[in-house]
Formats: C-alpha cells, structure tokens, sequence
C-alpha cells in the first residue's frame, strides 16, 4: 500500500469513528450531528499540509469546515470539492461489524457508516487537497474543500443553506458533491458511469379522507374513514410516476439507448432494462413519485373516525408546480371517495446543471487517461443533495461524482442508509487520484 492509499484510509477510517449521526434528538437520546469533532480533525490535517482554513459555525457542535488553496488569477473560475460530514443512524444489531468501528476486512472492505454516504469521499478531497498543498500546487483559480453538517437531517439549519447565506464569499463556479460515480455494466456490452447533474424537489401531500365518526361496536353506524382511506392507498399503491417527458431525462435516455428519444415511455422501459440499478432509478425519475409514508387515524381503539390521513412523499422534477402536483394526486386518488388535500410543507423544488460544461469535459479526459473505458450518464438524482443549495446562490455547474471500480453499484446503492455500508478501500485511491488529476487539469 502507497503514502497515499494509507493516509486516505487512515482518515476515511478516522471520520467513520466519530458518530456524527443526524435524526431527532428524541430519536437519539442525545443532541444531533456533533460534526465538530471530524471538522477539526480534518482543519488540523489540511493546517499541517499549509491550507487554509476555518471552521465556521451558527452551532459550536455542529462547525462546517472551509479550506481553501488561493488561486493566482482572481478572473479564474473556481472548483470546489464539496461533502457532508453527518450521518444517518445505525443500529448495530443490524450490521455484521459495529457501524462505527471502522473494521478492514480481509477481503479490503472497509465497514461503516458514512463509508459510502459520504465520509470516503470527504477524505479522498481532503486528502487530495492536502497532496495538492504539500506538491506547491498552484491553482489558477481558487480550490476549496467544503465540509458540511445537518444535510442528512437539515431542520437544524446549522449547513449549507445557512454558510452560504452567511457566507456570501463562498460562491464556487464548479463544484464537485455527491450523487454520482456508479459503475454500470451494461447488458449490451457497454459501461457508463452515472454524474449527478441535478435532483428532484419535494412537495409533500397530507389526504385526509372524509368519514362519519361511530362507535367501534357498530361498525356499520356511522361512516369509519379508515377503510375510506384504505381505498385511496390503495389507488396510490407505491407511489410511481405516470411517465412525464423531461429535457433532463431525455439526456440519460439518449446516452443508454445510443439514439434520439422517440417514445419516452417505452424508451424508459428498454433503458431500465440495461441493468438492475437503472430499473429502480429510471423509472423513479420518470415524473412524480408519491410514496405513501405516514398514517394516521383514530385516537382511541373504540372510535370511528371521521377523519383519517396518510402522507405522500412527492418527488418532483425540475420545472414542477405545485399545481402540477396537485394534479397528479387528485389524478391518483379520483372523485368517488371524499377527501380533502392539505399541504404540510412548501414547495422545494428541483434544480440541475447544463451537463455540457468544461467540468463534464475534464471529468471525462481524466477517467481516459486513467484508463477507464466508461461513458459518463448524466442523471438526474433521485433524493437531495447541497447543490441544490449551490444552485440556488450562484453555482452554475454542480456535480454528484466519485469514481468506483471494485465497489459495485449494488453493493453502493446496498448500502446507502442501511446496514452493513462498506466501500473497497482500493476506492478510497482511486477517488484521491481522480481529485488531483481533476484539479490539476481543470486549474494547473
């Protein structure tokens, strides 16, 4: 094993050991995040290697790390490598090694949580940018690492939303985040690499269906909403999307199919086919997705309600209304049960960046020269990510992206939020030698 390939595990090993889980504090007995703690860590290790750096906090537990290396030419446009040091929880009966051990196998899989999501990619850009500071690397324009908190959870407002805000210096021309860099081979032969070009927004839906209250010994007095609402999930079943045509998801189509998109309902169909991950992904981003998630009904067991409801988590595309959304659901649910429509949060919508950019471009000459053979597939992310945040303050191009060979996309998509998370730490490498190649092309 290289200098490198150990620092990089050592560190990526080092940040999964700090629990930095991210729910309710009721749901964890203890206040969020914590992300202080790998922040540091992570300052000190840069500081060492002579970046700047600063630790930057509307939280003291919950601090957000800014690094930088100055560019020499102010006009240069800026890159940033961007990531989340919180986590969801982990229950560690579920899991074959404790979910912050940090345990190597022998088979070179390191296990943990944030080993996929996304403390393997922070410390391959940490590192990167340390070996960048130690080489005397220096960037035309300026190369930032950006380390946040509270993106698992949000509702804290401790991350990325509130630095920008409060930081209005921070404003990268490209950046670098997660949502991307799955390996698929395809079943005609081909490979292609997913890049996180947007993600969907969410506009969630309460249906409250409309009974007559009654006493639960005569279930035939009164009119119990509950069956009512059985009916509308019913016609919800899971949530998928009537196929609504995108710009964005003809993009992804047309590099799957080799061709123009001609029906798109039928080409998503013959994409998805291509390989396993696409039949989830593909059609998921195909329109709006409502997946039913909460329920409520009755406060007493011998009571009817009148009322009873169930939460839609809508997924919407890019350019969706809320009037859009509406549509859909009412078009799900039908006129002959009596309901009512309530909007528990505002619209947040979708955003993506052009996916032809001088970004896309050094991405794809640096795999070439490393010799991978992948065609990059711009996607469209399923769930959330900061660039939405990115977008929103200025970021014209904004990527989810991390290479991977010896982690397939199965055992990726296996464990993001769940147990048994395990990258292959040949990954951990691979992705410091993309980060450098990268900066160097983009920057040098």
């Amino acid at each position: 094993m290289t200098p490198l390939h150990a620092e990089v595990l050592e560190v990526t090993r080092a940040l999964i050991r700090f629990d930095t889980s991210n729910a309710p504090e009721t749901a964890l007995g203890r206040p969020p995040g914590d992300e202080t703690g790998p922040a540091s860590y992570l300052r000190d290790l840069l500081a060492d290697a002579g970046v700047d750096c600063e630790l930057v906090a509307r939280d003291p537990r919950r601090a957000n790390l800014v690094a930088r290396i100055p560019g020499s030419d102010p006009s240069a446009p800026s890159l940033a490598f961007v990531g989340h040091l919180d986590v969801v929880p982990a229950d560690p009966r579920d899991w074959t090694h404790p979910p912050f051990a940090a345990v190597v196998d022998e088979g070179g899989w390191l296990w943990g949580r944030g080993a996929v999501d996304m403390k393997n990619e922070v410390a391959a850009r940490a590192v990167a940018l340390a070996h960048l500071a130690r080489s005397g690397f220096r960037p035309r324009g300026d190369l930032w690492l950006i380390a946040v908190a509270d993106e698992e959870d949000g509702m804290a407002d401790v991350g990325m939303r509130w630095l920008l805000d409060a930081r209005p210096d921070i404003r990268p021309d490209q950046v670098l985040n997660e949502g991307g860099g799955e390996r698929l081979p395809l079943r005609d032969g081909r490979v292609v690499q997913t890049v996180g070009i947007g993600e969907k927004g969410t506009f969630p839906a309460r249906v409250v269906a409309l009974g007559e209250a009654g006493h639960a010994s005569t279930p035939d007095v009164g009119d119990n909403a509950v069956p009512l609402l059985g009916e509308l999930l019913r016609r919800v079943g899971r949530g998928m999307p009537r196929y609504t045509p995108s710009p964005l998801v003809d993009r992804t189509l047309e590099v799957l199919l080799d061709r123009p998109v001609t029906d798109f309902a039928a080409d998503v169909v013959q994409a998805a086919a291509l390989h396993p991950v696409l039949a989830h992904t593909l059609p998921a981003l195909a329109g709006t997705t409502m997946a039913p998630t909460l329920l409520s009904g009755s406060p007493k067991r011998n009571v009817m309600p009148a009322r009873a409801a169930f939460e839609l988590d809508c997924r919407i595309l890019p350019g969706t209304t809320e009037a859009d959304v509406e549509r859909e659901v009412r078009a799900r649910l039908g006129s002959d049960v009596a309901y009512e429509l309530e909007w528990p949060e505002v619209l947040v919508a979708g955003s993506a960046s052009d996916p032809s950019s001088t970004l896309m471009d050094a991405m794809a000459r640096v795999l070439a020269a490393s010799g991978d053979d992948a065609t990059l597939l711009p996607m469209l992310c399923t769930g959330f990510t900061d660039s939405v945040y990115l977008r929103e303050a200025g970021t014209p191009t904004a990527y989810g992206f991390n290479p991977f060979r010896s982690t397939s996309a199965e055992v990726l998509a296996a464990g993001f939020h769940n147990a048994d998370e395990r990258v292959h730490v040949d990954d951990l490498l691979l992705s410091v030698e993309f980060h450098v190649a990268l900066a160097r092309d983009l920057l040098g």
